[in-house]
């Protein structure tokens, strides 16, 4: 036997029931373009933020660490060695397979800092295991701040995982701009727009799971 309330629900004119749905598919489509506009508006504070030009960092660190994942990180963050930024560097993320002698090969003219000041780690397979390999490296050093070395538009996630780390450590942000990044604005390039869409996402997805952990 029906309820009172099933009874009222079925006896409803057809036109009362389709107004009601509407409602509904109305307010869903609200929220859902109110979601796309948070999420497109971003998007585009992220991508512009990304500076274009490198700067110098502000002052020296105790250490520098570069992140692998283009090869001007890692000249880079040499040359940073080289004048006196840090006291050691550490390149985060390297393949196993890799001996020291292939990167002097690329560098040559940073082989003296091999024999005194480089480390490799080859623990790290993406950005998280970055930020712990660097954290153990920096405590078993006593360093309180680095100069964090990696590309413009990766710096943002790299430093979420590193703060969530390091919160005591003082990073300093070395951005490390591409050609493609510098000669001609993102949004004249499909390519880079994809880049930085992809990149954004996984920002969005390492915030919230950094703030959902314990």
């Amino acid at each position: 036997m029906n309820s009172p309330e099933e009874t009222k629900l079925t006896k409803a004119p057809r036109g009362t029931r389709r107004s009601w749905l509407g409602r509904i598919a109305g307010s869903f489509m609200g929220i859902l373009g109110s979601l796309a506009v948070i999420f497109i508006g971003g998007f585009l504070l992220f991508a512009t933020g990304i500076p274009r030009v490198e700067t110098p960092p502000p002052r020296p660190a105790d250490g520098i660490v570069a992140l692998t994942g283009g090869a001007s990180r890692i000249s880079d963050a040499m040359e940073l060695l080289a004048h006196n930024q840090g006291k050691r560097l550490l390149i985060s993320g390297v393949n196993p397979a890799t001996k020291p002698s292939e990167l002097i090969r690329l560098t040559p003219e940073y082989e003296k800092l091999f024999t005194c000041c480089i480390d490799l780690g080859h623990q790290a397979l993406n950005t998280t295991g970055n930020a712990a390999e660097i954290a153990q490296w920096s405590r078993a050093l006593k360093f309180h701040s680095l100069i964090v070395v990696t590309s413009a538009w990766h710096m943002p996630r790299a430093l979420v995982e590193l703060r969530r780390e390091m919160h005591d450590t003082e990073l300093i942000a070395f951005p490390v701009v591409t050609e493609r990044m510098r000669d001609s604005p993102w949004w004249r390039s499909a390519q880079t727009a994809r880049l930085l869409m992809l990149e954004y996402v996984k920002y969005l997805a390492t915030l919230a799971r950094v703030r959902l952990e314990p």
